[in-house]
């Protein structure tokens, strides 16, 4: 079941955009390595530790919530986000539609914007969000416990409030920042 604003990825659209986006930065899943990927020069990798003593989920909360709403103030109109989780269900979302989808399991953990399958933060899993054509967007990585967000447009949408919530940056244009 699929709707314009949201469908699952299946066969050939599912393989072509981990096709590109392995070949635009260098995806090398391991629990050991980091960064998980060649992250773009103009990108901020932070820690997600400021996360762990975080009573209530406000800041988990307020961490999806500006991240979620940069990437629909960076789409154009008509542009998807594809949504990846490695090894499992992925997504291309219109933001810009209203999201009327039955069959989208609700998030187990974490929160998510109503209709968006996942949250940027990467629970157990990468978890990453994408501009249409790659120019934008995140990379969670679970086992750095890190966010990487790239692309000039989303950096200066949101840098300023993800910087408030998570506080410690590990990685400026991928190189380490001490």
């Amino acid at each position: 079941m699929t709707s314009e604003a949201l469908h699952r990825l299946y066969g050939r659209e599912h393989a072509d955009i981990w096709d590109r986006f392995d070949g635009r930065f260098d995806f090398r899943p391991s629990m050991h390595v980091f960064p998980g990927i060649t992250e773009p020069s103009v990108s901020v990798t932070w820690s997600l530790d400021a996360l762990k003593d975080d009573p209530g989920d406000q800041k988990l909360d307020r961490l999806v919530e500006v991240v979620q709403e940069g990437l629909v103030k960076c789409s154009n109109p008509g542009e998807s986000l594809w949504i990846l989780d490695w090894q499992h269900t992925c997504y291309r979302l219109r933001p810009d539609l209203p999201a009327t989808d039955m069959f989208l399991p609700r998030v187990l953990e974490g929160r998510s914007r109503e209709g968006w399958p996942l949250s940027p933060y990467p629970d157990g899993d990468y978890y990453i969000f994408l501009a249409d054509d790659l120019r934008f967007g995140t990379f969670g990585h679970p086992w750095e416990h890190s966010l990487c967000v790239f692309g000039a447009e989303l950096l200066e949408a949101i840098a300023e409030d993800v910087q408030q919530v998570l506080q410690r940056v590990l990685r400026c244009d991928g190189l380490p920042t001490v």
